[in-house]
């Protein structure tokens, strides 16, 4: 392993440390398991929050039997099937989890719902690690960075902390963001990471305001049934993106391509 890397590491877990140690234990709010959106069709307990996973599952099925039908995705980089391969089975488990944990809303339900969310955030992050830095560091990062997210659970369930898995949630998101704007991509379609983006970030309003939304739409539905719609559209617009994309002939990175616009029209 490169020194640099190595620094890198070591900086990263003194500072989890350190922070760690000056921030205050953060308990899983029990408020947070009160959805807005309570109502009971057919015999189901929260129907609506329960129901709306269906999509999860449904577009992760479908984006892992594309994965290995004639290689449809044409997915040739070292890591790049593994990777996409769990990050399709942990959407379609999200589907489940997620399902399991609304019927009846609790800490030991919500384990089920956080850990595929994570294995396939994690998952995204080694995909933009091989596809924008290195096909080798980002193959290698799979399972450590997998790890990481299931270790942050862990410890919020022993230790009744969510600090780790908050960082590992924060850290993943903008470290994509980052990659996504500051590195060229290998492939082309790379806007569909925007639209993924986009519907990502519907979802998280959604769950933050879960009754402002609620209340809004006169009762009809409540911002977390959006949220899981609006993150079960990341695999789909991930799977559009795969079917169209191709090997970029020129790489150029969003912050590139907004610096050569600044200076066209400056000069016009």
């Amino acid at each position: 392993m490169e020194k640099r890397t190595l620094n890198i590491w070591g900086v990263s877990i003194a500072s989890l440390v350190v922070l760690m140690i000056v921030t205050p234990r953060i308990p899983q709010p029990q408020a947070y398991h009160d959805f807005a959106d309570q109502r009971n069709f057919f015999g189901i307990p929260n129907t609506l929050d329960v129901v709306s996973n269906v999509p999860f599952l449904i577009a992760g099925i479908i984006g892992l039997v594309v994965c290995y039908r004639g290689n449809y995705f044409r997915l040739s980089l070292q890591g790049e099937l593994l990777a996409w391969t769990i990050f399709y089975i942990s959407m379609a488990a999200v589907g489940l989890g997620s399902g399991y944990y609304h019927l009846q809303p609790n800490d030991p339900r919500l384990v089920w719902d956080r850990v595929p969310m994570s294995v396939a955030l994690a998952s995204v992050l080694a995909i933009f690690i091989i596809e924008r830095v290195d096909e080798k560091k980002g193959t290698m990062s799979i399972i450590p960075l997998i790890m990481a997210g299931l270790g942050s659970i862990l410890y919020w369930r022993i230790f009744r902390d969510v600090r780790l898995y908050i960082l590992f949630q924060l850290l993943s998101c903008l470290a994509i963001a980052a990659m996504a704007i500051l590195l060229p991509p290998m492939y082309t379609h790379s806007i569909y990471w925007l639209w993924a983006g986009v519907f990502f970030l519907i979802g998280k309003i959604g769950e933050l305001a879960d009754q402002q939304i609620y209340d809004l739409t006169r009762q009809v539905i409540g911002g977390h049934t959006l949220k899981h719609l609006g993150l079960a559209m990341v695999s789909v617009f991930t799977s559009i993106m795969l079917a169209k994309r191709s090997v970029a002939l020129k790489r150029q990175s969003v912050l590139d391509s907004l610096r050569i616009s600044k200076s066209a029209v400056k000069t016009e």
